[in-house]
């Protein structure tokens, strides 16, 4: 019957009469509106509200293109896919908000509606969908005095927690009143009551007041050469509400019953209309805020005084330049329509990361709202559910474990695995906002230390690494110092590095002895690639050898000039020996050739001892400079055990990590199922080729990855 009701109504004909001429992109959803149970009187309202706010034909659109779709989901299904990229994903930014409301409808308050408002705005793209969300609102809180409680009661909550904030935080102060003045209505019908009756008894009486304050303070800007426009500013129920719990007061002790706002012509003349008052009424001490000078974190810009007017009484006074006034009542929709000419992606995204940021507590900000909405910013949170529908915050790129241990330390700690909207996914899964994220977890606690390690990807916040640390803290320091033991020996097996000098590491990480860098390797403080980092630049340089270089004649070196500074001698020539493939940061001495300038070795390979002793003078000091050339060939060799797709994993592990294959080959013991893989790739550093063998080691099937050398 009601929808029945709703269909003859005459609504969005009679606005389309009112309107003339719409766009085609308007005139094709109302064509498709017509026929169908819409809520007509909601949506006419609903266009008036983005008309109000300036959005375009499109916003328009989209709010009534929701409507079909909820209305007949396959009328939808059948027109989306013909409709704009845009309008589908304005629609789909309205979907998306009635989860929000689901849950707020499921847990309400109680579960924090300040993290679902920063959920709502983390899942929207496009921040048309926010003017849409609120005018709706609106338009169904001015048509909820037809509702039974039973459906009144939470849409008032809905817009108390949800619509009211965010039109605050965006400065929307039209839409932001009434929103809160109509929840305030039903949520407290009899506090409303009480206070607009005594606000209807003096209704008279202070009418009266204004009008002879207004004539008053009018004379006096036109004797100080002031154009302005002035007139009586309503007080809003739930503002005077809010004042009287906030301070205490009773109503005959408010101030600011009786207001009036100035509009002058530049924030010159806001300053010199000031004075004017000052000089006319005495003012209050301490009721003076400066919102020009220091403008609200919404960009709200206004000068604020309450003076003894006439009769003795308090007057609130507000000061603005009409161009104040115009962003003060619309926010940010007033330079979504009067700043932006375009309507690129970019600069949707632009000014859905400054709203997002709104919703963080900040000192107010005097920078320009305008130019921050062309900066560009960026999103580093994300927020994810709980099964019971708790938003939780975490920094982007945390994973699931990272979720865990947000959750509780213990759940962290017991955390076996992770389901995201009902799929079981890996502990690094890096979660998107809005997803539902439960965690499985065992009875016993038993944290790994491979979470600790930056190369595996299980942690991301530093809060969650140090909870892992305390935990392996609390274990005896004789199993610390194995594992860090173990690790250490494990990075010099795979880095080929056996006869590396240790002594000096301790003292680069600021430690007293190799046992507390042990421990500190175990527990994540230090990370195996810096000790590769820095192994060789710790180790003790070989005998020196004196000796003279034979002439040689000019040559190109094929390396970077001043990779290498060869002690004693001027600019040669230098190569790279291809039998141990030197690196930054290894020990390298180097071997002078006849007509190759000086061959550069690994102090400890193999080839170079054989060519020392056979010709010791041709054996000089050499070391890396600060200009290192940023490609070297190596040479590293994997072990494992056989299956499918084994080799292109590895071979894309290594792509994806930006390292050029120069070559590889493989080989399969059928009797046993192993495999040997070896690549010879061209790294940047030390450092890197530590990076890539940590994360190959642990690929499925894999045994053991480590570099080699030929000589």
């Amino acid at each position: 019957m009601v929808q029945a009701a709703l269909q003859a109504s005459p609504g969005l004909a009679a606005w389309r009469e009112r309107t003339g001429a719409v766009p085609p992109v308007l005139a094709e959803v109302l064509d498709a509106c017509s026929p169908l149970a819409v809520n007509q009187a909601e949506c006419v309202d609903v266009l008036d509200l983005l008309a109000m706010l300036g959005c375009d034909a499109q916003t328009q659109a989209a709010a009534l293109w929701f409507e079909v779709a909820r209305v007949d989901p396959a009328l939808w299904e059948q027109r989306e896919g013909a409709l704009p990229a845009e309008l589908q994903r304005l629609v789909g930014g309205q979907v998306a908000a009635e989860k929000v409301w689901a849950l707020h409808a499921q847990h309400g308050a109680d579960h924090g509606a300040e993290g679902l408002r920063r959920l709502l705005l983390a899942i929207i793209r496009d921040l048309r969908v926010v003017f849409i969300l609120l005018a709706r609102q609106l338009a169904r809180m001015r048509a909820a005095n037809t509702l039974p409680d039973a459906a009144r009661m939470p849409l008032a909550r809905l817009t108390q927690d949800i619509h009211a904030p965010l039109a605050n935080r965006l400065g929307i102060w039209q839409l932001k009143w009434e929103l809160e003045d109509l929840a305030f209505r039903y949520l407290h019908p009899e506090t409303y009551k009480r206070i607009a009756r005594l606000l209807d008894e003096r209704r008279s009486d202070r009418e009266e007041f204004i009008r002879e304050s207004l004539d008053v303070l009018q004379r006096a800007l036109e004797a100080a050469g002031i154009r302005a426009e002035l007139a009586g500013r309503p007080k809003h129920i739930y503002s005077i509400w809010k004042k009287m719990q906030r301070k205490a007061l009773e109503f005959s002790d408010l101030y600011d019953i009786r207001a009036v706002r100035v509009l002058v012509d530049n924030v010159a003349d806001c300053y010199g209309a000031l004075g004017v008052v000052h000089t006319l009424w005495p003012h209050l001490p301490g009721e003076f805020d400066d919102y020009v000078a220091r403008p609200k974190g919404n960009d709200y810009r206004s000068l604020h005084t309450a003076v003894v007017g006439p009769r003795g009484k308090t007057l609130e006074v507000q000061i603005r330049t009409h161009d104040m006034h115009r962003i003060n009542e619309l926010g940010v929709a007033a330079h979504w329509r009067y700043k932006e000419g375009g309507s690129a992606d970019s600069e949707f995204e632009a000014k859905i990361a400054w709203m997002r940021r709104l919703l963080e507590p900040r000192p107010d900000s005097d920078g320009d709202l305008a130019a921050e909405l062309h900066t560009e910013l960026l999103e580093d949170r994300v927020y994810v559910l709980t099964p019971k529908g708790e938003v939780v915050d975490l920094p982007s790129g945390a994973t699931v474990l990272d979720f865990a241990y947000h959750v509780h330390t213990e759940v962290g700690h017991r955390c076996r695995g992770a389901k995201v909207n009902g799929r079981i996914v890996p502990l690094t899964f890096q979660p998107h906002s809005g997803d539902r994220v439960e965690v499985l977890t065992a009875k016993v606690a038993e944290p790994s230390r491979d979470w600790l390690s930056a190369h595996h990807g299980y942690l991301h916040t530093s809060r969650a690494k140090e909870k892992v640390r305390t935990w392996f803290r609390r274990i005896a320091h004789d199993a610390n110092l194995a594992a860090g033991r173990a690790m250490f020996e494990k990075e010099l097996r795979r880095l080929a590095l056996p006869s590396a000098d240790i002594g000096k590491l301790p003292t680069h990480f600021h430690l007293k002895t190799h046992d507390e860098l042990l421990v500190a390797l175990a527990l994540g403080e230090v990370a195996p690639g810096q000790i590769a980092r820095v192994l060789q630049e710790a180790a003790a340089p070989p005998p020196a050898v004196t000796q003279s270089a034979p002439p040689l004649a000019p040559r190109q070196a094929p390396h970077d000039h001043g990779a290498l500074s060869i002690e004693g001698v001027g600019n040669l020539l230098t190569t790279l020996a291809r039998c141990c493939q030197p690196l930054p940061g290894d020990s390298v001495r180097g071997f002078v050739t006849r007509g190759r300038g000086v061959s550069v070795h690994r102090a400890d390979c193999a080839s170079l001892a054989r060519l020392a002793a056979r010709d010791p003078d041709r054996v000089i000091e050499v070391e890396w400079g600060k200009a290192a050339a940023r490609a070297y060939e190596v040479d590293i060799e994997l072990h494992g055990y056989d299956r499918k797709g084994l080799q292109k994993d590895v071979t894309s592990m290594i792509s994806n990590a930006s390292i050029h294959i120069i070559a590889s080959s493989s080989r399969v013991f059928t009797h046993s199922g192993e495999v040997e893989m070896r690549f010879t790739l061209r790294v940047r550093d030390f450092e890197e080729l530590s990076a890539l063998l940590s994360r190959l080691v642990a690929m499925p099937n894999v045994v053991d990855a480590r570099r080699v050398s030929t000589g």
